[in-house]
């Protein structure tokens, strides 16, 4: 859980530089209060009352340095210096020491922190991506760094220096009338308390605000996914209705609950501000008649206490903005502080070198047990077994197929191979040794898969080809792509190679991504190579090409197929059949159709047309 402590480390790295500028922006502040004491001992000169002691014990050192006569002239001109020097002097220092260092950090703590999303993204368990899609995951990306970037110019160069510009006030005010100063302070500690009990309640409702918005923006996002399918069940007016009632109850809590809440703040605020900078004037100018205090100290009273009310208005609408925010930032706090998935790849820097290997290819699947652990009713969760009891020794080079029914165990089988998920008992041996002990990057670099559904980047053809492996010569592309019949297609296209394919691949056809996805994977050389339902989604012709591409590797590396059609399998050195999570036939083609057992019953099902559950 996210806490006002995560938002506030958001910037620890620069913590020395941040309370630099701070107390910068916060002094500049204060300076400014030397203009309106500057000018009420200005009104004392010219109408003949004595400055205070403070303007006096000045005047009387410079004229002592100056060797000048302490007269009007000279005290006129040493309190016009101070204002000059405040104002005009000043003016082109105070954008370097405080908004140039407020942005500075704001924008590489931006840098910082989008370098750790990208890696948090990339070490997420897949599980992740399974329950989040891409626009309600971008979202709260995006809002959480935008809503940072905003905050701390805001908090830390306008908020934290106007309440030390009030504090400074307070100061002032005590030093000419203390009475005045203590109901001063405490009408303004009043005000601001109430203000930001206020936020707080509105706040909580900016939280369920936050939430609302991602839903809706997580169903817009799968709505542009799957516009094909909206269109081809014309549900185009089911889902406006949708996404009209989300908006209707975002626009609901954002007009009637937040900003009615912010209007009536701001209402009652105004009426309690004007009411204390009357009540300031008339205690100030009641003083001022029994000669308690003179006419520069009555204005220098009145103008910064007025000043110090108006700051009430912009620490209240930053205070807002803040509440407005928080939410979302906490949210990417909550994101950040994801745990890495067991499946993550280990992150180096570009210096440091991967740890390469170099297999035979010999998998070993021993006393395998796997399943996924499900939550309950009652909140305790339970392992739900997809994989019971699997002993299965793949040799070098060897072709193995999985079939079965869904749900047997086949993809589930090829994830623990590839360390997404580890198992609860048992262990995957390569070359005689537990792939848990391997450096889990340099492990997968000696593994390539070709799933179903390719996914290809929006890049050119050969930018999808050299993915995996970037350093591919041009012979070396050629070559796989002759082996995977890429070589078929890429004349066709409009710029070979560096044809641009579009976002998914939108400008290849199912079989083309398909012959993309397998040259790819030989690109890399792979130790193992995983074909994944790679024809299953696929027309007869286009099947056709896949297995004969598929045909040119078998023997070249270790295979592993997983097919729902058994056309794909038939020349595979050894069938493995699942059911229900476990081995039931082990064989070739030929045996296991004599065996007259569960493959025999799928097979007699496909010829006859049927489709494999």
């Amino acid at each position: 859980m996210a806490t006002f402590q995560d938002v506030i480390r958001y910037y620890k790295n620069y913590r020395a530089i941040a309370i630099f500028s701070i107390v910068a922006s916060s002094l500049f502040e204060i300076i400014d209060l030397v203009v309106p004491y500057a000018i009420g001992q200005i009104l004392n000169i010219l109408s003949g009352q004595p400055v205070d002691r403070l303007s006096q014990g000045l005047i009387q050192l410079i004229a002592d340095v100056t060797n000048l006569p302490a007269n009007q002239s000279l005290s006129l001109a040493i309190l016009l210096s101070l204002i000059f020097l405040v104002t005009v002097v000043r003016a082109p220092i105070e954008p370097w020491l405080g908004v140039w260092f407020h942005w500075d950090i704001s924008l590489r703590t931006r840098r910082d922190y989008s370098n750790q999303v990208i890696e948090k993204l990339l070490t997420l368990p897949l599980e992740f991506y399974d329950e989040n899609n891409p626009g309600r995951i971008a979202g709260r990306i995006a809002r959480g760094l935008s809503n940072h970037t905003w905050t701390y110019p805001e908090i830390a160069g306008q908020l934290i220096p106007k309440l030390f510009r009030v504090l400074g006030i307070f100061c002032v005010i005590w030093l000419i009338d203390w009475p005045i100063a203590t109901l001063f302070l405490i009408s303004f500690i009043l005000i601001l308390g109430y203000s930001l009990r206020d936020l707080q309640r509105i706040n909580q409702k900016e939280q369920a605000l936050d939430r609302y918005m991602e839903n809706t923006e997580s169903r817009t996002s799968e709505i542009i996914s799957n516009i094909k399918t909206v269109k081809a069940f014309a549900a185009e007016n089911t889902e406006l209705t949708r996404q009209r009632q989300r908006l209707q109850r975002e626009f609901t809590i954002v007009d009637y609950i937040i900003h009615k809440g912010y209007v009536n703040l701001i209402a009652c605020q105004e009426f309690v501000i004007q009411s204390c900078v009357f009540g300031v004037l008339g205690l100030t100018l009641m003083a001022a008649l029994q000669g308690q205090i003179s006419l520069g100290h009555f204005v220098t009273t009145l103008t910064v206490s007025s000043m110090a009310y108006s700051e009430l208005e912009p620490i209240s609408n930053l205070a807002e903005v803040f509440a407005r925010r928080y939410a979302s930032m906490l949210r990417f706090h909550e994101f950040i502080q994801l745990p890495a998935g067991l499946d993550a790849a280990s992150l180096v820097k570009s210096t440091e070198p991967v740890k390469a290997y170099q297999f035979t290819g010999k998998v070993h699947f021993k006393d395998l047990t796997f399943g996924y652990e499900r939550v309950g009713e009652t909140a305790s969760s339970e392992i739900q077994p997809v994989l019971k009891d699997i002993n299965l020794l793949i040799e070098p080079r060897q072709t193995l197929a999985l079939v079965g029914r869904s749900g047997s165990g086949k993809s589930t089988l090829v994830k623990l191979l590839f360390r997404y998920f580890d198992p609860q008992q048992g262990a995957i041996l390569i070359d005689g040794e537990d792939v848990r002990r391997l450096d889990i990057t340099g492990y997968r670099r000696r593994l390539a898969i070709v799933h179903q559904t390719v996914d290809v980047f929006n890049g050119t053809l050969l930018d999808n080809l050299t993915y995996g492996n970037p350093n591919a010569t041009r012979d070396q592309v050629e070559a796989a792509c002759q082996i995977a019949r890429v070589d078929e297609f890429v004349r066709l296209l409009p710029k070979g190679y560096y044809t641009v394919v579009g976002e998914r691949g939108v400008r290849l056809s199912g079989g083309q991504r398909q012959r993309l996805g397998i040259a790819r994977a030989l690109l890399v050389n792979p130790d193992i190579l995983v074909f994944d339902e790679a024809t299953s989604s696929l027309d007869y012709e286009s099947e056709r090409a896949i297995q004969l591409a598929m045909r040119n590797i078998l023997g070249t590396c270790t295979t592993l197929i997983i097919a729902h059609r058994l056309s794909t399998v038939r020349e595979a050195d050894k069938i493995v059949v699942l059911d229900q999570g476990r081995i039931v036939e082990v064989g070739s083609h030929q045996e296991l159709l004599q065996q007259a057992g569960l493959y025999h019953r799928l097979h007699a099902l496909q010829e006859t047309g049927e489709l494999l559950g």
